[in-house]
């Protein structure tokens, strides 16, 4: 169960030391205050939601240290490239580091859950003990503190009874109102990271995500209240609380028990989560100062199917293929941030974003460049770019193999347009060294316009491989996914010619979808014996499928032939 497995996002072996952490501090933390006489007293007022409150605030610790290293971009960027300290199988982890925050993400909604319900019966029996008839032991312990020379074991001291008396604990108290302020960030955060906002409102996203800083404050400052409390251990020396409850309308009596003593538990939070805020906080700094180092903007091309190429470049700036950057455009706006691929390769001497006008932010862009007017835009108008990164990804492993398989899906053939524009400079110098020795690449597209700023490109590669006698190389399937009668029926007749009606290519277009599982069994029965890269960027459903295909042509030989799956996550 321990052993690394190739084709899951995350590996089961880092998933199951996450849960079972996770696991053991809740069981540890539970055991901790339901167990010792030191919270006998506190268990008296609270039962057992005391211990299952406390045991997922453990969780919660452990989770909200995780939280922020995966987007902790350049400390990832960094370990990456770091041969000494990163195999391949660890830079796949790397490359997952999005889908792990979201894991932790979500079990920090667990544990807050139980956490904010075990608390919700903690004050109202808190409340509801300072009220009650006074011969209780219950009520003899709230009322401790009332009088000098005593401490207090319920937090509560107001004499005001359930439902004012929890409204007045959350909205007053520090621990409370601290509680409702992050949960309320915290609800906030989550549902507008649902995938259906993400893609129509970025914006909200955004924006709504930085709510983060107002949780983190919350969360250290939290327990600052101390309103969880225990008997002190010089209590617990002359105070046997096992014993002394039975006698507790005699406590502080001569010859009897005396009148036991507690202190709250120090807040404990911020010792957890100080390394990772502090290495955030870093992280924040190299973000701004790349973004005040100067770029320009070289060239905007304007591509059909809305789509743009911004031509940049930025002194020292230095990437591999398949890596992304972060680009702000400030005539847009002043703060947001989005991530887009570079199609350019290392050998060129700018580099390059594909932009597809699909929202708010990309139409301002569109818009700032000039795109929208018909007369020449003159240089000196383009828009400033903030430029952050570049940052790895899995496509990065290309040339790890000697056989790949690529699939783009729409404007996701992005990263393979850098890979394949390597490849071609590569081939045009010296290929020798190359390990990479067969490349299959398939991109499914719905609209003919779309090909178009690619097919130059692909035609380019084509041509290299053939001069070069390694047609063999390349092996490409375009594959038009929607397409009218009428369109239909042009394809048809000019099905005979030599090139492609679409692309111009000597491959004929397909139309439909790719049979994956044919493939993979084609592919594996051409290459047995090896480890095939699978790389994608495109739709969670495709990836499901290219996932499952993976796993299932792979052999259970280690000597057979494996697919390793790798799915592009920013």
């Amino acid at each position: 169960m321990g052993n690394w497995v190739e084709n899951e996002g995350l590996s089961i072996f880092v998933v199951l030391v996450w849960l079972g952490l996770n696991a053991f501090l809740f069981w540890w933390y539970y055991l901790v205050y339901d167990v010792p006489p030191k919270f006998f007293y506190t268990r008296v007022l609270l039962g057992r939601a005391l211990a299952l409150a406390r045991a997922p605030a453990a969780c919660l610790n452990f989770n909200c240290m995780l939280i922020l290293l995966p987007v902790c971009r350049n400390l990832l960027s960094f370990l990456r490239g770091s041969s000494a300290c990163c195999s391949t199988r660890v830079r796949r982890q790397l490359d997952r580091n999005l889908t792990f925050h979201k894991m932790v993400a979500w079990m920090i909604a667990l544990h807050t859950a139980i956490h904010t319900i075990a608390h919700l019966f903690n004050v109202e029996w808190s409340v509801h003990a300072r009220v009650e008839e006074k011969h209780t032991l219950a009520a003899v312990l709230s009322s401790l503190g009332d009088n000098p020379n005593e401490s207090y074991v319920n937090f509560f001291r107001k004499t005001i009874g359930n439902p004012v008396g929890g409204l007045y604990v959350a909205f007053t108290y520090l621990a409370g109102l601290s509680g409702v302020i992050i949960t309320l960030a915290l609800i906030l955060i989550i549902t507008s990271s649902t995938k259906t906002i993400r893609r129509s409102y970025f914006e909200v996203f955004w924006y709504t995500h930085h709510l983060f800083v107002i949780f983190f404050i919350g969360l250290v400052i939290h327990g600052a209240g101390r309103i969880v409390r225990g008997q002190t251990d010089e209590s617990l020396a002359e105070h046997n609380p096992e014993i002394c409850y039975k006698n507790f309308t005699q406590w502080g009596k001569k010859g009897a028990c005396p009148i036991p003593q507690f202190s709250g538990n120090p807040p404990m939070t911020w010792k957890w989560v100080v390394g990772p805020m502090v290495l955030y906080l870093c992280e924040r700094l190299v973000r701004f100062w790349r973004s005040q180092q100067k770029v320009v903007i070289t060239k905007v091309v304007i591509h059909p199917f809305k789509t743009i190429e911004l031509q940049m470049m930025k002194k020292g700036f230095k990437m591999e293929v398949g890596q992304y950057i972060f680009v702000k455009c400030p005539a847009v706006s002043k703060l947001e941030w989005h991530p887009f691929t570079l199609t350019s390769a290392p050998e060129e001497d700018y580099f390059s974003i594909h932009v597809r006008i699909v929202g708010d932010w990309t139409e301002g862009l569109f818009n700032a460049c000039g795109c929208d007017k018909q007369e020449f835009q003159e240089a000196w108008k383009l828009p400033k770019i903030a430029v952050d990164g570049p940052f790895g990804t899995a496509s990065e492993d290309v040339f790890s193999y000697e056989t790949v398989m690529l699939v783009g899906a729409g404007i996701g053939v992005t990263p393979f347009a850098s890979v394949l524009k390597s490849v071609w400079y590569k081939y045009c110098h010296d290929a020798t060294n190359l390990k990479l020795k067969k490349i299959y690449f398939y991109w499914l597209c719905r609209d003919t316009h779309a090909f178009e700023w690619f097919a130059d490109l692909l035609q380019s590669l084509e041509a290299q491989m053939q001069e070069r006698n390694n047609a063999e190389f390349l092996s490409y399937n375009i594959y038009l996914t929607g397409w009218d009668e009428s369109q239909a029926t042009h394809f048809v007749v000019h099905h005979e010619e030599e090139k492609d009606v679409i692309t111009g290519l000597k491959q004929k277009t397909l139309y439909g979808r790719p049979n994956w599982e044919n493939e993979f069994k084609t592919i594996a029965g051409q290459h047995p014996g090896s480890r095939i890269g699978v790389f994608l960027c495109g739709p969670e459903g495709l990836a499901d499928t290219l996932n499952k295909q993976s796993i299932s042509n792979s052999e259970a030989d280690p000597r057979g032939v494996h697919f390793i799956f790798n799915k592009e996550n920013f």
